[in-house]
């Protein structure tokens, strides 16, 4: 195999679950990488030089070998196929299917848990105002769906771990983390999901003060 030329470029607070995502699965894959921070609060998303190598001027942004990708499920399912070994999706059709609705939903729905109970609750230990009625039943969309997919006493979603695992315990953790109520076997779910190895290398990320 040829030699590997992996950046991969994140928020310099590391709060981005997105960015989290894409390196996660990185380090579950065994794949060496450089680590590359984007100052959002700068706009330095759009400064001229990351414009020209992010098509959409985010983060999470990979180069592979001179090829770059953004948009976090493009990523991991890039990589999924680039290196096959250690998958990070199921192997099933179905199950694969059923993950990346997973992530596409988590990624365009739920809006007011994301406004209302943003990333820095979980990475930062921030507390803010009690939840809106909007939010509260984004809450109860996001525990029904999740239960009806959680077998009970499962760790994970399709018996192997996998990338739409993390993304929905991210999801879960921005409320059971700011102490809101959250369904016991859900609960239990997201915080067996945090005790992965590689999910915590970037907990452990050093953050810098808001």
């Amino acid at each position: 195999m040829e030699k590997q030329d992996i950046k991969l470029y994140v928020d310099s607070q590391f709060t981005s679950p997105y960015a989290m995502s894409v390196f996660v699965t990185l380090h579950e894959k065994g794949l060496d990488f450089d680590l590359l921070t984007v100052d959002l609060e700068a706009n330095a998303q759009h400064a001229p030089d990351y414009a020209a190598t992010s098509l959409t001027q985010r983060v999470p942004t990979l180069v592979h070998n001179g090829f770059a990708l953004s948009e976090s499920s493009a990523i991991t399912e890039y990589l999924d196929e680039v290196f096959p070994q250690q998958p990070v999706y199921p192997k099933d059709v179905k199950d694969h299917a059923r993950a990346r609705q997973v992530q596409a939903w988590i990624r365009s729905a739920l809006m007011p848990i994301r406004v209302e109970r943003n990333t820095q609750v979980i990475f930062y230990g921030k507390k803010l105002e009690p939840l809106s009625d909007a939010a509260k039943a984004a809450a109860a969309q996001l525990f029904l769906a999740g239960e009806a997919l959680l077998q009970d006493n499962a760790d994970n979603l399709f018996g192997d771990w996998s990338v739409a695992d993390l993304d929905l315990a991210l999801m879960i953790n921005r409320l059971a983390m700011h102490g809101d109520h959250v369904p016991e076997k859900l609960a239990r779910f997201a915080a067996h999901q945090w005790q992965r190895p590689s999910v915590q290398l970037w907990v452990s990320q050093a953050r810098p003060a808001l």
